[in-house]
């Protein structure tokens, strides 16, 4: 299959996303997951058609975004949704804060597993609640750890799958676990799912609500932003299935499906009908960067070690061979002008550790391991 193609860097300069305007010019941005390919051909022509007939009002409130998820999730998943059981919310941390907003008392605890997406650590505290950590245990989910936490009836479990920043797809056997310690002590299940369409072949997604059970206790949050590189179009869907966890999302704010991108909508619906092809494409260059990456890393810095990810375009580094704490994201960026994630945002688990954006040229990708050497060179 081909590959999709980048720009050169140059161009990609002048793109006036938080990527490439927040750092120095003379520092390749890899933090913000955000990718460097161009749009998909049917989105570019939708928002390309919307703005020659000046169609920049508010979203309409029709089904056309619940029913182009509905037709990628049966077709890409086999996980049969019901229309009328999809919210359409601003983004994801929209939609998990104001679900958060309804299920939890002030100072009651959440539970999450880090290392793990740094906006979760605020989204609890921002809805009134507390964050009760339960670690990942070599990359996986601490089922044991999950029931102990879960017999203390947290307000809710936030979960991440695939999971952000270890690139791990939780299996089904691991989901049917949570779906049963759930159910048993009570807890309503947060599945973040932005990454979902992600996954290539050699891994498979399985959706939180294609578990025996989990209709019961679980609410899904999908988006095309990072899979189709949307981010800055605010769009985003709940999902639910059953009249319990409809109940839920039946307590958000009116006003939340208005607060949605028009254009969000109209290259959501692109991506999920028309943009699959192109999804394909951007899977096996992404598999291609993560060889690079693995070959890169292996002869350049033998010393950061890595479990390449079943998902995602996002490589855990474990760096701490070269130091402790944020030292080496600041190592690359000081010396290197390599801009890095650095681990502890995601927790105190990821000390010594950094996170790769390799959704880039291999170019751009060859170019920073390269600076990343010289900056350990330099010790």
């Amino acid at each position: 299959m081909d590959l999709l193609p980048v720009a050169p860097i140059e161009t990609l300069r002048q793109r006036r996303s938080a990527k490439w305007r927040f750092h120095p010019h003379d520092v390749l941005p890899l933090p913000v997951a955000e990718m460097d390919f161009d749009l998909a051909p049917p989105i570019q022509e939708a928002l390309r058609a919307a703005v020659e007939r000046s169609d920049t009002g508010y979203p309409a409130p029709v089904p056309t975004l619940a029913d182009a998820l509905v037709g990628f999730a049966g077709e890409r998943w086999g996980w049969e949704i019901d229309p009328a059981a999809v919210t359409a919310v601003a983004d994801v941390g929209v939609g998990v804060v104001e679900l958060l907003r309804v299920l939890v008392r002030p100072a009651d605890p959440v539970v999450i597993c880090p290392p793990v997406y740094p906006p979760f650590f605020g989204w609890i505290p921002e809805a009134g609640g507390r964050v009760h950590e339960v670690p990942l245990r070599d990359g996986r989910l601490d089922l044991a750890g999950l029931e102990r936490a879960f017999a203390t009836h947290p307000a809710a479990f936030l979960l991440c799958n695939p999971h952000n920043p270890v690139g791990r797809v939780h299996s089904r056997d691991e989901l049917t676990e949570i779906v049963r310690l759930a159910t048993a002590y009570g807890v309503p299940v947060i599945s973040d799912e932005i990454h979902a369409p992600l996954v290539p072949p050699g891994a498979t997604f399985t959706p939180i609500l294609t578990i025996p059970g989990a209709a019961a206790i679980a609410v899904s949050l999908v988006s095309t932003s990072k899979a189709w590189n949307l981010a800055g179009l605010k769009c985003a869907t709940l999902v639910t299935a059953s009249p319990a966890m409809a109940a839920v999302t039946d307590r958000l704010p009116p006003d939340t499906p208005w607060r949605v991108g028009h254009f969000g909508v109209l290259a959501s619906v692109a991506a999920y009908t028309e943009g699959v092809g192109w999804l394909d494409r951007l899977l096996a260059t992404l598999d291609d960067r993560r060889a690079l990456l693995g070959r890169l890393l292996a002869e350049r810095l033998p010393e950061v070690s890595w479990t390449p990810p079943e998902a995602t375009f996002l490589a855990w580094l474990d760096c701490s061979a070269i130091g402790a704490g944020a030292a080496p994201r600041d190592l690359f960026f000081e010396k290197g002008r390599v801009a890095l994630e650095p681990g502890p945002r995601f927790g105190a688990a990821g000390d010594g550790h950094v996170r790769l954006n390799f959704g880039t040229s291999a170019e751009i990708l060859e170019a920073a391991v390269d600076r990343m050497a010289a900056a350990r060179g330099s010790l």
